[in-house]
């Protein structure tokens, strides 16, 4: 079995798929590796590190793509500029395709892969079960953006972060208040602790309530059952109108106290929730910063503008995008040990072993036999 590695082409990507250290179980596994030259130049990965591990270089996409039988990506296929097709087209017909394809994202080009019938896996749809969490890529990938977005804060904090006592006097530490403890906002939970913040957190799921505390932060609760805050699967789900009033009024009581605030807050498949108002805004600190992770999928601050950053009434209010890719290096090893070892797990034999009652495999799969076969 051939594995291609192509370069990533979307506007300010930096990551690569795979990295030289995760070459070698596969050629280990009797895989052949082939790496369009340059992939992983912008993660700091240079071609002779995969020659160094077994990986046969490529001079481009087009010679890549119709010469291997599964493509492992971090980004969903796009229209190579320079090519002038779509990397969808460049695929051999029958092939398989690994990316965080995010397909209600992208229902234009899982149509396409179907029609030409390649099998499709979104390294987004990874169920969050015990067996899969090697695999989890959206877990590690958060994990990356929570670190940054604290950083970004930081930079843009016109304030110490820690408490100082110096001989000009004593100087307060930072108030960091953190939307949403998923993954990402629990390591930016940690992240603001180590930069001597003093750290509040607030989620709508009661049950994460002891993890927040445990990484030295104050939980913010308000009085919900589970049941009507996350699903099956452990996420937040879609709030009443009712709770949505009452979770409002508390965040506006604190949002005005802290410094800053990161948000996290998200609802697979629909708009972010809006948990900051401008009216909010108008009340914060001068000075004060918001780093709104959910940007990508509207923000969770109503003036957060996606992919700039904008200061209003003296707030600054970050609205990054592929917050990721601004890590390359560590973001791209962490989503390498997750899209090889869901390959590995794929792989019996030398074929791929498509087993639909396995969870894995079932929830992963987009498209096969020239079908769209996700719900």
């Amino acid at each position: 079995m051939r594995i291609g590695v192509p370069k990533e082409i979307v506007p300010d990507e930096r990551r690569v798929a795979l990295v030289p250290d995760a070459v070698k179980p596969l050629v280990n596994a009797g895989m052949e590796v082939l790496v369009e030259a340059g992939a992983g130049e912008g993660a700091f990965f240079l071609d002779r590190a995969y020659e160094g591990v077994g990986a046969a270089l490529v001079d481009d996409a087009r010679a890549l793509f119709p010469r291997v039988d599964v493509v492992l990506k971090v980004q969903a296929p796009v229209l190579n500029p320079i090519l002038g097709q779509h990397e969808v087209d460049l695929l051999k017909e029958g092939a398989a395709l690994i990316s965080f394809l995010e397909p209600r994202n992208h229902a234009d080009v899982v149509g396409r892969l179907a029609q030409r019938k390649i099998t499709t896996f979104s390294m987004d749809l990874i169920p969050r079960i015990a067996r899969a969490q090697r695999m989890d890529a959206l877990s590690s990938q958060s994990t990356v953006a929570g670190y940054k977005a604290v950083l970004m804060a930081a930079y843009s904090f016109g304030k110490f972060f820690p408490m100082l006592v110096t001989a000009a006097g004593t100087v307060p530490p930072a108030r960091v208040l953190v939307l949403g403890a998923g993954v990402a906002g629990l390591q930016a939970i940690a992240t603001a602790r180590r930069l001597g913040a003093v750290v509040q957190a607030y989620d709508v799921r009661p049950a994460v309530k002891e993890q927040v505390e445990s990484l030295g932060a104050t939980f913010l609760a308000l009085d919900l059952a589970a049941g009507e805050t996350e699903d099956a699967q452990g996420y937040a789900r879609e709030l009443s109108e009712e709770v949505q009033r009452r979770q409002s009024e508390m965040l506006h009581r604190h949002v005005k106290e802290v410094d800053i605030v990161i948000t996290t807050a998200l609802i697979p498949g629909k708009r972010a929730p809006i948990l900051i108002t401008g009216e909010v805004v108008q009340g914060m600190k001068p000075g004060a910063v918001i780093v709104d992770l959910a940007a990508e999928t509207g923000g969770n601050c109503e003036l957060t503008e996606p992919g700039s950053t904008v200061s209003r009434n003296g707030v600054v209010i970050h609205g990054p995008l592929n917050l990721p890719s601004s890590m390359p290096l560590h973001a791209s090893q962490m989503y390498s040990k997750n899209i090889s070892s869901f390959l590995l797990y794929l792989v019996r034999d030398g074929k791929l072993h498509l087993d639909f009652n396995d969870p894995i495999i079932n929830d992963t799969c987009i498209t096969h036999d020239g079908k769209v076969r996700h719900p």
